[in-house]
């Protein structure tokens, strides 16, 4: 009998670094040891729209050889299939895994696609990632995981493979519709719920002038709370997920928002972005904790209301029983057999809870609609006035 233990260290660079691809960055374009420069660039159709021509032109400047190679990004495409494909790519331009790392360019869905082809190619070639909008930003673009969907299942097929390096520029978001703004708000508004009331109250203060904005600073007040906001969001994921990149432990804080929003994205497509179905499971689980007593009707309604500004749904027709029990089912097997459910506290903190039933959900639900008709009740007699 043999015995075999090993253990792989994990580095990789966070790194805000606002025009980019005026600046540069050394591992973008650095040299082989025969001088050469070569990058395999895979980028999101759109933002090649928008700013492959600023790209392109940054490498020629540089020197850099480059392959380019666009692809649709939405949840829909974030199949197994594109991961293929962004193989077949690689192997056109023949890279050199060690020492010519893939550039991927574009939101949460292109890093999770080139990050798990990355993970594959060659069982292991590096990658840096740059992502282009909020939500990859400060969550999808700074962690290990990457993924695609399988069948009816979000994010069922990917491994854990960190970038050597994910550089944030902000100037990106400057092109974002406003939706995606709010998409990528309602993950900066997670971290303010379970552990940073700081940021939850900078959310409450600024958000709609963040909105506005698109986070680029463009007066003294939205520079100051663009810049807390991203730094205190990046923060607190990377405080969250250092410990436990590999999830060897199952109760984790920023799973909050995550337990039954999975199978509401995906029924709802492509009605739904990912953040949306994230702020439906946070309003969620705020009532279930409003209903048990541990969260104040006053905090509730704050959130609540936080939630409206940052113009992120608190409810969906998608919030009904059998949908329910069968995401908090899946939860359950997701997570070792028991739910680990983030549960608010109180705005900045949360404990988990592992006895939420169906019949508790679907009561939160209803809370919620009763709430959302409130609110357009509201609004109706304040227009009316």
């Amino acid at each position: 009998m043999w015995s075999i233990q090993a253990s792989t260290p994990i580095s990789y660079e966070v790194a805000l670094a606002d025009g980019l691809f005026e600046v540069g960055h050394p591992l973008l374009g650095c040299r082989d040891q025969n001088g050469r420069a070569r990058r395999m660039v895979i980028i999101d159709g759109q933002v090649d729209a928008l700013h492959g021509d600023r790209i392109r032109g940054y490498f020629d400047r540089a020197g850099v050889h480059c392959g380019f190679y666009c692809l649709a990004a939405d949840e829909e495409a974030k199949t197994f299939e594109q991961v293929s494909a962004i193989a077949h790519e690689l192997d056109s331009f023949g890279i050199a895994r060690r020492s010519e790392p893939i550039i991927a360019i574009g939101g949460g869905i292109l890093l999770d696609l080139v990050g798990l082809a990355a993970s594959l190619y060659r069982r292991g070639t590096p990658y840096i990632r740059v992502p282009t909008t909020l939500i990859g930003l400060i969550d999808a673009g700074v962690g290990v995981k990457t993924a695609v969907n399988h069948g009816l299942h979000k994010n069922r097929l990917g491994t854990y493979f960190a970038p050597r390096a994910a550089l944030c520029d902000r100037t990106f978001l400057a092109t974002l519709e406003p939706r995606h703004i709010a998409n990528g708000l309602a993950e900066v508004l997670k971290i303010g719920l379970i552990r940073d009331r700081v940021l939850f109250e900078l959310l409450a203060e600024h958000g709609p002038l963040l909105e506005h904005e698109r986070l680029q600073g463009r007066t003294t007040r939205g520079d100051a709370a663009a810049t807390e906001v991203i730094e205190r969001a990046i923060t607190g994921m990377l405080d969250e997920l250092r410990p436990n990149l590999w999830e060897q432990q199952l109760d984790r804080l920023v799973d909050y928002g995550h337990s039954v929003s999975p199978a509401i994205e995906m029924l709802a497509l492509p009605k739904l972005l990912h953040g949306e179905a994230v702020n439906l499971d946070m309003a969620l689980f705020t009532a279930v904790a409003r209903g048990r007593g541990v969260l104040s009707g006053a905090e509730t309604r704050r959130i609540f209301g936080v939630m409206r500004d940052l113009s992120l749904p608190v409810w969906d027709p998608l919030l009904e029983r059998s949908v329910l029990a069968q995401a908090l089912a899946d939860t359950v097997q997701h997570r070792g057999g028991r739910q680990r459910l983030p549960l608010p506290t109180g705005i900045g903190t949360a404990c988990f809870v592992n006895d939420v039933t169906a019949d508790e959900l679907t009561a939160a639900a209803e809370c919620l609609l009763e709430e959302e008709n409130q609110h357009a009740q509201r609004s109706d007699g304040h227009r009316s006035a």
